[in-house]
């Protein structure tokens, strides 16, 4: 058996996983620890740390979070188990135990646990205890490690905790240093990282400066590290303090909340402007609103998070099943009998709708037996695989009907025994496939297989997000997601850039009084993402180049509406 692999749990005691989830970054989990949450009976963590692991858990997996109950008294090391989901095996545990017998309840019965800890469990402050106590009664254990907050951030705040010279790094906790903590690092010249709160980080250097560093020694503090609202500020010693009252961080109530300060000469400003990767992407902390589901957006909102943006998934229509059902009836019933040699799917809702209507039939995907599979891209062609079915055309260039039309074979008599394609789609669907397959010499069953309807109204949170300028851009794919978001949600406000796949999306917006600031060199929605991005670099180096601190979009007072530019 390989050092990683899964061991078995016990009949009665079960087994535990003590999982670092890192400092906050969901892509930091290590493989070892998806596939422990891949494999998890019940998943006990904090609210927080839950957010980063979950979407690796199994369907139907037991939640418990082990923050402790508002309603209570904290008590340390006592947290609150709740059920955050209906599945949740945990609902019998007495309302306060401490972790460790909440960890051993959840593994009776033989049951996977996995106990998932902010950053790496060998520094979290409370792993050991649990599992010393699973040791105790012996219920078997293993530990994943997990990248700690105190390694992690400073390389997403671009700053290096050695060099080619070599000195001393030493960590120091600011909540449980002693007195000879202090004066140890304080005679040491090597790199100092230490983890305290936003508003102890000036007693933390004045412990430093008191020890023996300089006042003047180099120090950035970063809170929120390694998500998209990590923020750095770069300091000495002797300024910190100073730096963030004029930042207008301090005072706040949110002083408590965890940082990591590097002391030392490589937190120096003139080095991490070159270092400081993580901040500096093109669209790093943008709300991005993409107004479409989820389902369509996975592949653009994957890619807005690579240029370090926050997209925001909003429905602006919803499928519905055509009014007549007839027609997609006798479509299916013929793509059994062989009337079509294609049949191209142009949406995953396409692919849904007769994935649907072959269902109600008892049909599977053996039904495509001999029939060629087009798709108009990478997502339909996904959908089309999880139904079973390997689709024979996917465009090689542009993922779109033009795109489709242009791999797409002529008709030919002799190596094409049928000459008809059918053709699922939405009720309002463009005729450029249709034409572009009829001049390529095929016949075409064009058949509405669902009708796109408005969607309702996203939560009041959203819409008053998009009228008061909390997105930082909208990304418009199509005509009807400008009248569809606009009548649901309102008009987005004038700080909002607006980034149109199209001039014919444009042109739409514009006739709502919104100024278009991105418009994507070709249609595609990929395009649309890189030209944002360019937006971003264009706009953040004209920020530095002027002196002014770079900020985003939704950080403009609000001022009035967006009208159209003449």
């Amino acid at each position: 058996m390989s050092p990683t692999a899964l061991p078995a749990a016990g009949p009665e005691h079960g087994h535990v996983t003590f999982l670092g989830a890192g400092p906050g970054d969901p892509g930091l989990l290590t493989l070892r620890a998806v596939e422990a949450l891949a494999n998890a009976d019940v998943l006990v963590a904090e609210h927080e740390v839950l957010d980063v692991v979950r979407a690796h858990a199994r369907p139907g997996v037991s939640v418990v979070n082990a923050d402790p109950s508002p309603d209570l008294v904290p008590v340390p090391g006592t947290p609150q188990p709740t059920v955050v989901d209906g599945a949740s095996t945990t609902a019998a545990v007495p309302a306060v135990r401490d972790a460790a017998h909440l960890v051993m309840e959840a593994a009776r019965g033989g049951r996977r646990v996995v106990r998932a800890v902010p950053g790496d469990p060998g520094l979290d402050t409370y792993a050991a205890e649990e599992m010393l106590a699973c040791a105790a009664a012996g219920v078997p254990f293993e530990v994943v490690p997990g990248v700690a907050a105190v390694v992690g951030v400073p390389a997403y705040a671009g700053v290096p905790l050695r060099d080619a010279q070599g000195a001393d790094v030493r960590f120091v906790d600011a909540r449980t240093a002693s007195d000879r903590c202090w004066t140890e690092v304080g005679a040491s010249d090597g790199t100092v990282v230490v983890s305290t709160t936003l508003d102890s980080v000036a007693a933390a250097a004045g412990e430093l400066v008191a020890a023996g560093r300089k006042p003047d020694t180099p120090l950035t503090v970063t809170v929120a590290g390694t998500t998209t609202r990590q923020r750095t500020w770069n300091a000495t010693l002797g300024t910190i303090a100073q730096t963030l009252k004029q930042a207008k961080v301090l005072p706040s109530p949110e002083g408590g909340r965890p940082v990591i300060a590097v002391v030392g000469e490589r937190s120096a400003p003139a080095l991490r402007d070159q270092l400081a990767w993580f901040e500096s992407k093109p669209l790093f902390g943008w709300k991005v609103l993409v107004p479409r589901t989820k389902e369509q957006a996975a592949s653009l909102s994957d890619q807005l998070r690579s240029y370090g943006a926050v997209p925001h998934e909003v429905p602006t229509i919803a499928v519905e099943p055509p009014r007549t059902p007839q027609q997609m009836e006798r479509a299916v019933k013929g793509l059994v009998t062989g009337r079509y040699e294609w049949i191209a799917f142009t949406s995953v809702n396409a692919v849904r709708a007769v994935r649907e209507k072959f269902e109600e039939y008892g049909l599977d995907a053996r039904a495509f037996a001999g029939i060629k599979v087009a798709a108009v891209g990478e997502q339909t062609a996904k959908a089309l695989i999880a139904f079973g079915v390997k689709p024979d055309l996917v465009p090689s260039g542009e993922q779109s009907a033009a795109g489709l039309l242009e791999d797409w074979p002529p008709y030919d008599p002799v190596f094409d025994p049928i000459d008809r394609v059918f053709l699922p789609r939405a009720d309002i669907a463009t005729e450029t496939l249709v034409a572009g397959l009829i001049e390529l010499g095929w016949e075409v069953d064009d058949v509405t297989a669902y009708r796109t309807v408005r969607a309702s109204p996203p939560p009041a949170e959203t819409r008053e997000a998009i009228k008061g300028g909390g997105f930082d851009a909208v990304l418009f794919t199509s005509s009807s997601t400008v009248r569809n978001l606009v009548g649901i949600a309102g008009k987005p406000h004038n700080v909002t850039v607006i980034a149109c796949i199209g001039p014919a999306t444009a042109k739409t917006a514009e006739e709502h009084g919104l100024r278009v600031d991105v418009m994507a060199p070709e249609p595609s929605v990929h395009k649309l993402a890189e030209a944002l991005a360019d937006f971003g670099l264009r706009r953040r180096a004209a920020a530095l180049e002027a002196g002014d601190p770079v900020t985003r979009p939704s950080e403009r007072r609000p001022g009035a509406r967006r009208r159209r530019a003449t």
